[in-house]
């Protein structure tokens, strides 16, 4: 049976493709010839990537009446191309490399990549990435750096429990976190000094002060001079380390202040807090019109697995491929989160958990997690509700009871005919 599709087979007429490296960028513009109808005119350039340079590759392509320009994301360099020629008002897309590899066994130049890219941009047989608009890429900025920033202090707390370990001081044996306020005081203590396990032991507050006897056992080691000039070094920079991330969160609110209602209606969802609400609005933005509906946003986010087939036959194991890391990571914090409520997504993980495991649940809750955002994006007006951790047992359990027992009595030969009790 013939089924319409939507392809375009038209060719975009002014259309030029980058070829960018660190230093210099190789440009092909291709447009309709003049005077032999059908015919394609060529140029092949070279530019710097220095930004005096920039200026002069847009004027030529306006000049030229170039509508479209293509390039590859390649590391870091394509950020500040792509961002002068969008403000300079083309239609800039960015495309993913190996979409646009060239066909294997053939030569390969700067030059030779960039008109292969021209080419099969014009037939429109790639499709653009995924690039912000410039507020969201500035609020992604902070975010990340944030994310980088806690892995750093996490890196020197791991730092400080080896130095205690190698001093035999099992403090982390007795508390559960040896940066809390009880953990601290201590470790101020050790810098400055004091080695007395007992007095080291008095300065647990509240709940801590139950394991005065642990804390007595713990701090009896053998802590040196050289262990507490480490032990300061590793301090001071967890503590410097946290006072710039308390700094980016002021920033953070700062920039996120337009989107503060969309953030308010993501911390709805359990699981997800401020900060991660935050993370998510910084990665997918709020245009949910990028993506046509929840199954292409958790597509581009590599939340669905990968299709493998040939011959008639799946092979793979359903993995779902590498997407987004911080997307991932912050859905999968959420996950995790929600996973320890009395709610509709916390029962979800418990169900899957159970016949699938841990980690599979983490990726089917993020995903959940991610089509919810989707729709309250999408939607100003829309607000979570919870279907309620009871909604499997009250919902879909019944009528899947209901058509085992029919089925089942459909094969000993009966007709159901079901009615309603008074």
């Amino acid at each position: 049976m013939l089924v319409e599709t939507n392809d375009n087979e038209e060719i975009i007429p002014r259309i030029a493709a980058l070829d960018i490296g660190k230093a210099e960028l190789v440009a092909c513009v291709r447009l309709p010839s003049e005077t032999k109808t059908g015919k394609r005119l060529q140029e092949v350039s070279t530019y710097s990537t220095m930004t005096r340079a920039l200026p002069a590759m847009s004027d030529r392509f306006r000049c030229l009446g170039v509508t479209r320009v293509v390039m590859e994301a390649t590391s870091d360099y394509w950020k500040p191309v792509f961002y002068l020629l969008e403000a300079a008002g083309f239609e800039v897309w960015l495309v993913n490399a190996r979409d646009v590899k060239h066909l294997p066994g053939r030569p390969k130049s700067d030059t030779i990549d960039a008109v292969w890219l021209c080419k099969v941009a014009e037939r429109q047989m790639i499709r653009p990435s995924f690039v912000p608009p410039p507020a969201i890429r500035r609020l992604r900025d902070l975010t990340r750096y944030r994310v980088d920033l806690v892995g750093a202090a996490t890196a020197e707390k791991n730092r400080v429990e080896k130095l205690l370990e190698d001093a035999h001081i099992k403090l982390s044996v007795v508390a559960s976190d040896i940066f809390g306020v009880s953990g601290r005081a201590m470790l101020k203590a050790l810098i400055n000094g004091e080695r007395n396990p007992k007095t080291l032991a008095q300065l647990a507050r509240t709940r801590m002060r139950t394991k005065i006897g642990a804390l007595e056992e713990a701090f009896t080691g053998h802590f040196t001079d050289h262990h507490a000039y480490l032990l300061g070094k590793m301090v001071a920079r967890v503590e410097a380390i946290e006072a710039d991330i308390a700094d980016l969160d002021r920033a953070i609110e700062e920039v996120v202040a337009p989107f503060a209602d969309a953030a308010t209606r993501l911390d709805e969802i359990p699981g997800v807090g401020l900060i991660a609400a935050h993370t998510i609005i910084a990665e997918i933005g709020l245009d949910m019109s990028r993506f046509p509906t929840a199954g292409h946003l958790c597509s581009w986010a590599k939340l669905t697995p990968i299709i493998k087939e040939s011959a008639g036959k799946k092979r793979g194991r359903n993995s779902t491929g590498h997407g987004n890391r911080y997307l991932a990571r912050v859905l999968g914090e959420a996950a995790v989160g929600a996973s320890k409520t009395p709610t509709f997504l916390g029962e979800r993980y418990r169900r899957i958990a159970r016949r699938r495991g841990k980690k599979k649940a983490v990726v089917a809750v993020g995903r959940s997690i991610l089509t919810i955002v989707w729709h309250l994006l999408s939607n100003p007006d829309a607000r979570f509700h919870d279907l309620g951790a009871d909604f499997y047992d009250t919902r879909i359990k019944p009528d899947r009871k209901k058509r085992t027992h029919i089925r089942q009595l459909e094969a000993l030969g009966y007709r159901v005919i079901l009615e309603p009790a008074a």
